[in-house]
C-alpha cells in the first residue's frame, strides 16, 4: 500500500449487493414502505411479510426449549439434588462483562430459591482467564459440592479433572468453541460443542446461564414471567460480548433493553445514572457506556466488585459501588491512553515495526487489564493484526486483535509451539508465552501473516447498505428504520451513501481541537432540503468543502436531541473528495 503507516488511512467503500429486485418491489408494496427500506429487509434475509412481522415484533414465544441443549437435563437434575440436599453451590464466572453478568444472573436466581450459595470471580492478575486451580481450591475449602462455571470452562480439561479429584461436581456453561477434548464435567452446556442440537449457536455466556435458569424453572413450576426481569443482564452481556444480534439473541436483547429502560435492577440503574444517560438506552449505549464501567472493575481491581453491584438491591450500597466502579473506569481510560501513546512511540521509533504487516509489542510494566483496549486502539491507526504483551507471573501474556476479514486465531495457532496457552476466535485472542519466546514469536507471527493476509484486508473498509437520495430521508423513513433495532453484529445500524452533495457554506470545525466538522448539506442545486451532518475527526476535508465543491458521503441517519429539540442528523462516517492525480 502507498499509504504511510501511522497516517489516517483511506477507507475502502464496499456497497453491499442489493436484494433481488422483484422480491424488494413485492415486499415494498405489501408493507407500504420505500424500495430502500424493503432492500434493507431483504439484505437481512427478510423476504416475506410474515418474516417481517417476526423480525419487527420479537416475541418471547420464539425462544427455544432449553432442554434442546445437550446435557441440560443432567445439569438441572444435579442442581435440583444440590438444593434438595442443602449442598453448597459455587457460581464461578469470568471477570469480563459477560462473565460477571452471568454470575449475577445465576447467583441472584439461586438466592431466590436457596441460601447456601456464593460466587467467585478469578483475579485477572493472579489467576488469569477462566477456571483456575485457586478457584477450585477455594470451592473445596469452602465445602462446596457443586460448581457452576459461566462464560468459561469449555477448554479447562486439566482443571475439571483436578476438580473431580477434589470431589467437586462441575456444570460448565460456556459459549466459546471447544478444543479437541471436551472436559469431563458432570454436564457441559455449550451450543457450540459437538453433538449439541440446540438450534441457536450464538448465545452469550450469560445467555447460556439464562437457559439453565429457564430449564430449572420449567421443571420446578416457576413461571417464566418471574425470570423475565433477568433479561436486563442478558442484554448487557449480548451487547458487550459483541455476539450476533440475530434469532434468539435478538429476542433476548429486545426484551432485555425494554427491562433496562423500564425497570433495571438497582446496580444497573446506578451505572446508568453514573453514565448520565437520560434518554432510552440503545445497544450502542451499553457497548460504549455501560459495559466499559462493568469491565473496569476487573481491569483495575477485581471483577467481584461488578458482581457485588449487579446483585445488590440496596440503593445506598449500589450507589457507593457504582461510584467506585466509575472511578475505576476513569482510571482505566487514563492508563490505556498512556500505554497507547507509549506503544505508538515504540512503533514510530522502530523502522522494522513501522514497515511490518503486524504489530507485536512487549513492555513488562504495562497493565494487563487494558492491553486488549490498547491493541484495538493501535488498529485504528496501524491497520494490521496486533498483539500487545505484558509480564504476568513470570510469563509474557497478552491480547491480540485482528482486522476485518483476517483470521487471527489461525495465525496464532501457527505459532502454538512457542506458546504456553492461547484461546479466542477469528478477531480476538489471548495468549501466554515464555519471555525468551517473544522474539521467535514476533518473527513467526509476522512471517505467517505476511504470507496469508491480502492487500485488501490491510485497508480499512466501510460496508454500505445502499445508496440514498436526500429526498428519501424524512421522519417516516427514520421511524421505520428505527424498528430494525436492536442493532449489532449481523444487524448493524444501516449505512447509506449519497453522491455529489454540497455544504451551504456554513460548515465549520468543532470540538476542543477543531478536529470535527459540523455541516449543512444539500444534494441538488436549488433544493430546499438541507440536512445537518456531523463528521468526527474529518476536519482535514473542510477546505475542499468550503470551496463549494461536491463530495460523496457515507453516513447513518440519527435523531439528534438537544435542549428539547429533535431533528434528523447525518452521522458522517467518511467523506470522499476528488484528489488531483488520484
Amino acid at each position: 500500500m502507498d499509504t504511510e503507516r501511522g497516517k489516517v488511512m483511506e477507507k475502502k467503500w464496499i456497497i453491499k449487493e442489493s436484494g433481488n429486485s422483484s422480491v424488494v418491489k413485492h415486499l415494498a408494496a405489501e408493507l407500504v414502505v420505500s424500495d430502500s427500506l424493503a432492500n434493507l429487509m431483504v439484505q437481512r434475509n427478510i423476504t416475506t411479510p410474515e418474516e417481517a412481522k417476526t423480525f419487527f415484533s420479537p416475541s418471547l414465544d420464539y425462544l427455544h426449549d432449553p432442554f434442546l441443549m445437550k446435557d441440560m437435563n443432567i445439569a438441572v437434575d444435579r442442581l435440583s439434588t444440590a438444593i434438595k440436599k442443602n449442598e453448597k453451590i459455587l457460581v464461578y464466572g469470568d471477570y469480563d462483562v459477560d462473565g460477571t453478568t452471568a454470575v449475577a444472573l445465576v447467583y441472584s436466581f439461586l438466592k431466590e430459591q436457596y441460601s447456601n450459595v456464593e460466587y467467585y470471580i478469578p483475579d485477572r492478575y493472579k489467576e488469569g482467564y477462566g477456571v483456575s486451580f485457586e478457584g477450585l481450591d477455594f470451592a473445596y475449602s469452602s465445602n462446596c459440592k457443586l460448581v457452576i462455571t459461566l462464560d468459561c470452562g469449555i477448554k479447562a480439561v486439566e482443571k475439571i479433572q483436578y476438580a473431580r479429584t477434589k470431589g467437586l461436581d462441575v456444570i460448565i456453561c460456556d459459549h466459546h468453541y471447544p478444543g479437541d477434548d471436551i472436559p469431563k464435567a458432570l454436564a457441559v452446556l455449550d451450543p457450540k460443542q459437538p453433538g449439541c442440537s440446540y438450534p441457536y449457536k450464538e448465545l452469550s455466556g450469560c445467555g447460556v446461564g439464562f437457559k439453565l435458569v429457564h430449564a430449572y424453572s420449567k421443571i420446578h413450576g416457576i413461571p417464566f414471567s418471574s425470570i423475565i426481569h433477568y433479561l436486563d443482564l442478558v442484554a448487557v452481556s449480548i451487547a458487550s460480548d459483541i455476539v450476533p444480534i440475530t434469532g434468539e439473541n435478538r429476542v433476548l436483547a429486545y426484551y432485555g433493553l425494554k427491562q433496562l429502560n423500564d425497570s433495571p435492577r438497582t446496580g444497573l440503574r446506578e451505572i446508568i445514572r453514573e453514565a448520565e444517560i437520560t434518554r432510552a438506552l440503545t445497544i450502542e449505549d451499553v457497548v460504549f457506556k455501560i459495559g466499559p464501567r462493568i469491565n473496569a472493575a476487573g481491569r483495575m481491581e477485581t471483577g467481584s466488585k461488578a458482581v457485588d453491584l449487579l446483585v445488590s438491591d440496596d440503593p445506598k450500597l449500589a450507589t457507593g459501588i457504582s461510584k467506585e466502579i466509575n472511578n475505576f473506569n476513569i482510571e482505566r481510560r487514563s492508563v490505556d491512553r498512556v500505554i497507547t501513546n507509549e506503544a505508538m512511540r515504540m512503533i514510530s521509533e522502530d523502522q522494522r515495526t513501522s514497515n511490518a504487516r503486524t504489530t507485536v509489542l512487549f513492555n513488562p510494566s504495562w497493565k494487563k487489564g487494558v492491553i486488549g483496549i490498547v491493541a484495538s486502539r493501535l488498529i485504528e491507526t496501524y491497520y494490521r493484526p496486533t498483539v500487545i504483551l505484558t509480564e504476568s507471573n513470570g510469563f509474557a501474556t497478552g491480547s491480540a486483535r485482528s482486522v476485518q476479514g483476517y483470521d487471527l486465531y489461525q495465525a496464532i495457532e501457527a505459532c502454538s509451539d512457542l506458546l504456553e496457552s492461547f484461546g479466542g476466535h477469528m478477531f480476538a485472542a489471548g495468549l501466554t508465552l515464555k519471555k525468551e519466546n517473544i522474539k521467535p514469536f514476533i518473527e513467526r507471527f509476522e512471517q505467517y501473516v505476511n504470507s496469508t493476509i491480502t492487500e485488501d484486508q490491510m485497508q480499512p473498509r466501510i460496508f454500505i447498505d445502499t445508496e440514498l437520495s436526500f429526498s428519501e430521508i424524512n421522519e417516516e423513513f427514520f421511524r421505520i428504520m428505527s424498528q430494525f433495532q436492536p442493532f449489532g453484529p449481523e444487524n448493524m445500524s444501516p449505512v447509506f451513501m449519497s453522491r455529489n452533495v454540497y455544504d451551504t457554506g456554513n460548515g465549520r470545525m468543532v470540538g476542543s481541537s477543531g478536529e470535527h466538522l459540523k455541516l449543512e448539506l444539500y444534494q441538488d442545486k436549488g433544493s430546499m432540503k438541507i440536512l445537518p451532518g456531523i463528521a468526527f475527526s474529518q476536519s482535514d476535508k473542510l477546505d475542499h468543502i468550503k470551496n463549494g465543491n461536491p463530495f460523496d458521503i457515507c453516513y447513518s441517519v440519527e435523531m439528534n436531541e438537544f435542549r428539547g429539540c429533535r431533528n434528523l442528523q447525518l452521522n458522517i462516517r467518511d467523506i470522499k473528495t476528488p484528489v488531483v492525480g488520484q
